[in-house]
C-alpha cells in the first residue's frame, strides 16, 4: 500500500525581510586571506573524508507495504470429538470401529491417565467457586436520576439554490446509517420557476455531501425504505404516480406507474406491507382513495378503496375523504388506519367485502387535517394523533373521546411519533420551529424536553429505530439530526406495567362518561319525543274542535236566517190582508200561520251548542232572549222588531 503525502508549507511575505535585488556586476574582491603553511604541521591528513552540511531539518517519508492476512473458516462437530477425514461420524459402524481400533491401542491407557489430572484439577477449580454466581440477584437496582438533555449532531441542507421544504425522511433498515430526504412544493401554482425536482440520501456521518440525488421527471412528495431491504424504496409523486427506485441502479426510477390508474392528487404516504414477496405497499392522497401496488408490476393497482364513510351499496368518490396521513401495524396485516383532511381518523379492514365491512370505525379526532396516526409499538390497541394544536392518545375501544391529550400549544403542532424504544415516550414538532419530547408516565400537563431546533417552520419528524437520534426536517429545506439522552430510549423495569395500568384506568373512565353521555341524550330524546307526540295530539283535538264547530255555526246561520225570512213573509201576508180591508174587498184571504218548524230546530241547535260548548255561543252574536221568545212562540213580535232594525235583531 503506498501512500503519497503532501503538505504545503506556507510563510508570510513580512517574515523574509527586506527585498533582494539583483543586478549584472563583475567580480568584487572583498577579502584575501593568505594560507598559513606553518599551521599545517598541527594537523594530520585523514583520507579518504566523507562529509556533508544541512542547514534545515531533516524530514524523512517512510512507507510500510504489509501482506494482507487470507483467513479461512472451518467448521467442526464436537458433540462426539473430532473425527479424521476418513470416517463418516453419521455412519454408527464407522465410529464404532474407530473407537475399538483407539481402545487397543498401546498408548491409550496411558493418554487417558495423563488427561485425567488437568481435567480433575478444573473440577475441582469449578467446585470451589461459582463463577456464575449473581451476588445481588435478590436486590432490586436503583433507577439513577439521569437529566434529560438533547443536542444537534448534524444538519442536511438542500444542495440547490432554490430551497425547498422537507416533506418526508426515511431511515434505512440497515441499522440506520442513511437518511432519505426529500424535497418538494406542495403550494398549488405556487411553485417558483426552475426548480429542481431531485431528492437526497444522506450518510448519517457525512452531512457535506449526499451519497445519491434521486432525479424523477416529477418532485418526490415521500420516500420510504423497504424494511427487508435496504437498496429498494417506493415514493409517492407530485402527479399521482408512484415508483420504484433501487440505489444499485443510479439515480432514475426503476418503474413508475401510469398516470390514467394513479391517483389524482399528489401521493402523500406510501408503505411497505407484509407480504411474502417483499414487493407490495400501498400509498393514500388526498382525492380520497387508498391504492394496493406490487413494484413488479405498477401499470395498474391491484385493489383500491375509496374513503366514503356514507352508509350505501356503492362508494361515491366525489363524497370521498382526502387522505392526510397513513398507518400500518406489521403486526396486524390487514389492518390500518387512515387521517383525513377533515379532522376524523377511520380504521380500515382491507379483508371486508362490504364497505361497511372495510371502513370499520370513525374517530371524530382533530379540527382540520390530521398529519400524523401512529400505533404506541408495545401496545397496539392505542395510537396517537397529530392535529390542529394538540396530540392525543386514543383507544380502539372508546370512539367518541380521546383517553389522553396534551394541552393546547401557542403554535400548530404538524408532525409526531412514538419512540421504538420507550413506550412512554413521543415526540411532536410545532410551527414555531420546536420539537417536544413526552413522557406520559412522568408528566402529562407539560412536554418533558423542549428543544428549539430552529427558527423556521418544523414540517416532518422520523425517529431512529434504537430511539435516541431524531430528524426533523423545516420549511427552508433543511433537516436536523437531534440526539436525546439514553434515559429517553431505555425503558425502566415497571415502565410496561405502569403504562398498562395507565392505559387501561384511562379507558375505563372514558367508557363510563361514554356511558352516561350516552344515557344523557337517550333521556333527552325520549322526552324530547313525548314532548312532540302531546303537542301534536292538542294540536290535532283543537283542529277537530274547531272543525266541529265551524260546521256547527254554518248550520245554525242558514237556520236562522231560513226562520227569519219565514216571518218576514208572514209580515208581508198581514199588512196585504189589512190593506183589502180597508179598500173593502170581499174576499178576505185568510192569514197564513208562520211554519214553526224552523224555529224549532234553530231553537234544539241553539240549545245543543250551549250544552257542548258555552264559550263557542259566548264569542257569537246571537241573542238568548231572541232565541227564548222565539222558542215560547213569540214570533210575529220579534219579527216586527227585526224589520224595524235587522242589526240589533
Amino acid at each position: 500500500m503506498t501512500m503519497d503525502l503532501q503538505y504545503v508549507y506556507t510563510k508570510k511575505r513580512s517574515e523574509f525581510g527586506r527585498q533582494c535585488l539583483f543586478m549584472e556586476e563583475g567580480p568584487k574582491m572583498l577579502e584575501n586571506l593568505m594560507p598559513t603553511k606553518e599551521l599545517m604541521n598541527n594537523y594530520i591528513l585523514m583520507n579518504p573524508v566523507n562529509h556533508s552540511t544541512q542547514c534545515t531539518s531533516i524530514l524523512a517519508e517512510h512507507e510500510v507495504n504489509t501482506i494482507r492476512a487470507q483467513y479461512e473458516q472451518h467448521g467442526m462437530n464436537h458433540t462426539e470429538g473430532g473425527w479424521p477425514r476418513e470416517v463418516n461420524p453419521f455412519d454408527e459402524e464407522q465410529t464404532l470401529r474407530f473407537k475399538k481400533k483407539i481402545e487397543k491401542d498401546e498408548m491409550y491407557i496411558h493418554t487417558v491417565l495423563q488427561l485425567t489430572h488437568a481435567m480433575e484439577h478444573c473440577i475441582l477449580q469449578n467446585n470451589a467457586i461459582n463463577i456464575y454466581e449473581e451476588y445481588f440477584d435478590g436486590l432490586e437496582s436503583a433507577s439513577l436520576m439521569e437529566h434529560s438533555t438533547a443536542r444537534t449532531v448534524n444538519v442536511y441542507r438542500d444542495p440547490n439554490a432554490t430551497k425547498r421544504p422537507v416533506t418526508h425522511l426515511s431511515w434505512s433498515p440497515d441499522g440506520g446509517t442513511r437518511l432519505a430526504v426529500t424535497h418538494c412544493f406542495l403550494e398549488f401554482q405556487r411553485i417558483p420557476p426552475d426548480v429542481s425536482t431531485n431528492s437526497y440520501i444522506w450518510e448519517v456521518e457525512n452531512p457535506n455531501k449526499p451519497q445519491l440525488a434521486l432525479k424523477p421527471q416529477v418532485p418526490i412528495v415521500c420516500l420510504e425504505y423497504n424494511p427487508k431491504d435496504p437498496n429498494s424504496l417506493v415514493s409517492g409523486m407530485y402527479s399521482g404516480q408512484v415508483a420504484c427506485w433501487d440505489v444499485r441502479r443510479g439515480s432514475v426510477p426503476v418503474d413508475i406507474s401510469v398516470v390514467e390508474p394513479s391517483h389524482r392528487d399528489p401521493v402523500f404516504n406510501v408503505l411497505w406491507i407484509n407480504s411474502k414477496s417483499g414487493t407490495e405497499f400501498f400509498s393514500s392522497s388526498t382525492d380520497g382513495q387508498v391504492k394496493w401496488w406490487d413494484t413488479r408490476k405498477l401499470n395498474e393497482p391491484s385493489e383500491t378503496l375509496i374513503l366514503d364513510i356514507v352508509k350505501g351499496e356503492e362508494q361515491v368518490l366525489s363524497r370521498a375523504l382526502g387522505a392526510s396521513s397513513l398507518e400500518y401495524e406489521g403486526t396486524i396485516p390487514t389492518r390500518f388506519m387512515v387521517g383525513t383532511e377533515n379532522g376524523c381518523v377511520i380504521s380500515c379492514n382491507r379483508k371486508g367485502k362490504t364497505p361497511a365491512e372495510k371502513l370499520v370505525s370513525k374517530y371524530n379526532a382533530h379540527i382540520g387535517p390530521v398529519y400524523a396516526v401512529e400505533r404506541n409499538p408495545s401496545f397496539v390497541k392505542n395510537f396517537l394523533t397529530i392535529g390542529d394544536w394538540m396530540a392525543r392518545i386514543w383507544s380502539e375501544d372508546c370512539k367518541e373521546s380521546s383517553i389522553i391529550w396534551t394541552s393546547n400549544h401557542q403554535a400548530q403542532l404538524t408532525d409526531g411519533g412514538w419512540s421504538p424504544t420507550r413506550p412512554s415516550v413521543f415526540f411532536t414538532t410545532r410551527m414555531d420551529g420546536t420539537l417536544d419530547v413526552w413522557d406520559i408516565l412522568q408528566q402529562q400537563r407539560e412536554a418533558l424536553i423542549h428543544v428549539k431546533v430552529c427558527d423556521y417552520q418544523l414540517r416532518t419528524l422520523r425517529v431512529h429505530d434504537l430511539g435516541q437520534l431524531v430528524a426533523v426536517g423545516n420549511n427552508l429545506g433543511t433537516s436536523y439530526l437531534v440526539e436525546f439522552s439514553e434515559n429517553l430510549a431505555t425503558t425502566g423495569r415497571n415502565d410496561k406495567m405502569l403504562l398498562t395500568a395507565m392505559l387501561e384506568r384511562e379507558s375505563r373512565r372514558e367508557k363510563i362518561l361514554e356511558a352516561r353521555s350516552r344515557e344523557i341524550r337517550l333521556r333527552q330524546k325520549t322526552k324530547m319525543a313525548d314532548s312532540s307526540h302531546k303537542e301534536l295530539d292538542k294540536a290535532k283535538s283543537s283542529k277537530s274542535a274547531e272543525v266541529v264547530m265551524d260546521s256547527g255555526i254554518v248550520t245554525a246561520e242558514k237556520e236562522f236566517f231560513a226562520a227569519i225570512e219565514a216571518e218576514l213573509e208572514a209580515i208581508r201576508v198581514a199588512a196585504e190582508k189589512s190593506a183589502a180591508e180597508e179598500e173593502g174587498e170581499e174576499e178576505v184571504e185568510e192569514e197564513p200561520e208562520p211554519p214553526a218548524e224552523p224555529a224549532e230546530k234553530a231553537t234544539t241547535f241553539a240549545e245543543d251548542l250551549l250544552d257542548e260548548d258555552e264559550e263557542g255561543l259566548e264569542d257569537e252574536d246571537f241573542d238568548e232572549d231572541l232565541l227564548a221568545d222565539i222558542g215560547a212562540g213569540d214570533v210575529e213580535g220579534e219579527a216586527e222588531d227585526y224589520a224595524a232594525d235587522p242589526d240589533d235583531a
